[in-house]
């Protein structure tokens, strides 16, 4: 007779889990930050992406994991907390738009202060790896984003008519994202930023070489989509910061334990 396919499952199950734990540094608070993947909608964990070493949840949850029951020892580079202790970190964090059909986009990492939400989204070998579409349904054009998110309107529409164009960015799924924050920022009664956070590593996994020049071109990317997005009008603000900017700040700090986090990290993972 052959396996039962419900005690397969069941031992595929675990297994992912072992893995998943094994992807986490080991002083990271492991079960709480699996249970958060295992609650969001991505089956990060159980699909086996989660410990795929290019996984980029992986870097995020390595990353942001130590601060989910320890908020308040989380420092970010101005401008993107200028001021503020945080006060909730979460990962896999869902920013639902003003309808409720659909799909709605999750941030990587939610970071609230009192006054401020904060969306991370994080990247890690995609800009070099995956092919970049465009999308946007009629409900992204609905007039429900204020008066104030003329600066992301402007880019969907440049996206979505062909005038504007990326290789290396997901700028539509920024856009998305930047819609998404606005309208939990506004539940909230908080200002939102949306914060693009991203490696780049040397090379990947199996040793092939990501090349300075897309390196570089993802970079001006960045740069002029930030250009094109920044208003100090608009509701949603728009900063970049790279993963090592993002380290060598933490390994600057007073706190110890950010110290110690950020060495680990570096440690483990090509940035």
């Amino acid at each position: 007779m052959g396996d039962d396919p419900e005690t397969s499952a069941t031992h595929n199950d675990v297994s992912a889990l072992v893995r998943a734990r094994a992807a986490l540094l080991d002083h990271l608070p492991k079960d709480l930050i699996l249970s958060r993947y295992e609650q969001a909608g991505g089956k990060e964990v159980l699909s086996g992406k989660f410990s795929n070493p290019e996984s980029s949840a992986s870097l995020a949850a390595n990353a942001f994991g130590l601060f989910l029951d320890q908020p308040n020892i989380l420092s970010l580079p101005t401008p993107v907390i200028p001021a503020g202790t945080v006060v909730k970190v979460s990962l896999e964090a869902q920013m639902r738009f003003p309808w409720s059909g659909g799909l709605h986009p999750w941030l990587d990492v939610a970071v609230e202060t009192e006054d401020k939400l904060i969306g991370i989204e994080s990247k890690r070998y995609e800009p070099f790896r995956d092919t970049k579409s465009v999308s946007f349904s009629e409900a992204y054009s609905r007039p429900v984003w204020g008066d104030s998110m003329a600066p992301f309107e402007k880019m969907r529409d440049a996206l979505a008519g062909g005038r504007t164009q990326f290789l290396f960015l997901d700028a539509a799924q920024l856009v998305k994202h930047a819609f998404g924050l606005r309208t939990q920022g506004v539940k909230l009664g908080k200002s939102a930023t949306l914060v693009y956070l991203y490696a780049e590593p040397k090379a990947y996994p199996d040793g092939r070489l990501i090349p300075d020049d897309e390196i570089a071109g993802h970079r001006v990317e960045v740069a002029n989509f930030t250009n094109a997005v920044s208003d100090p009008a608009a509701e949603v603000g728009f900063e970049s910061l790279c993963y090592s900017e993002l380290l060598a700040h933490w390994k600057n700090s007073q706190n110890e334990m950010l110290r110690n986090h950020a060495i680990a990290l570096l440690a483990r993972f090509d940035m």
